[in-house]
């Protein structure tokens, strides 16, 4: 049995040995606190018209997204009926799921050094910050992550990841998620 108290992700370790020493150096920190770190990850998958169809649909993504986050989805549902597109007031659409602490450096970890590389054609993330320090990404199929057995798959989901960072620029949140690796195109 895994002892949960000594365990620390290898991200969570790498941070604070060698990211936040290089990241206070880099921008000339005074106080520790002020250098930027991963505040949560957001995982999202909207089923769209297939949920309307099928509200089967909508449970599967959520089962999904359970599996690659190693934490319970919630379902998200219809804030209003809208007759043109067939939506009825609390009809499941989809699931998301918030990410913090060790987990959150679980999935950065999985989401960097397997998944991106698993995507087909390629070639990095275009760097799509926010104003405040937010980073927000795409990934067109999830079943590029391991947990996800491609015999089982009934629909191929989209899936937005938005990670929060403390940080105050898109300059520094942009060098702190270079220093996690992620693999950005310009």
């Amino acid at each position: 049995m895994l002892d949960t108290q000594s365990y620390t992700p290898r991200l969570k370790a790498q941070f604070r040995e060698t990211i936040k020493p290089a990241l206070k150096e880099e921008f000339g920190y005074g106080n520790d606190m002020q250098i930027p770190r991963l505040d949560k990850i957001v995982l999202n998958i909207g089923c769209g018209a297939e949920a309307v169809r099928d509200s089967k649909k909508a449970k599967s993504a959520q089962e999904d997204l359970t599996k690659i986050a190693g934490q319970l989805a919630v379902t998200t549902k219809a804030k209003k009926s809208i007759a043109g597109f067939r939506v009825r007031e609390e009809m499941p659409l989809g699931a998301k799921v918030t990410l913090r602490g060790d987990r959150m450096y679980e999935f950065m970890d999985r989401l960097v050094n397997i998944a991106m590389p698993r995507i087909r054609d390629f070639r990095g993330v275009k760097p799509s910050f926010d104003g405040r320090g937010n980073f927000a990404m795409g990934i067109k199929e999830h079943i590029v992550f391991p947990e996800i057995e491609f015999d089982k798959v009934d629909e191929v989901w989209g899936m937005d990841i938005i990670i929060t960072t403390t940080a105050q620029s898109d300059a520094e949140a942009k060098a702190l998620l270079k220093h996690f690796n992620m693999p950005f195109n310009a």
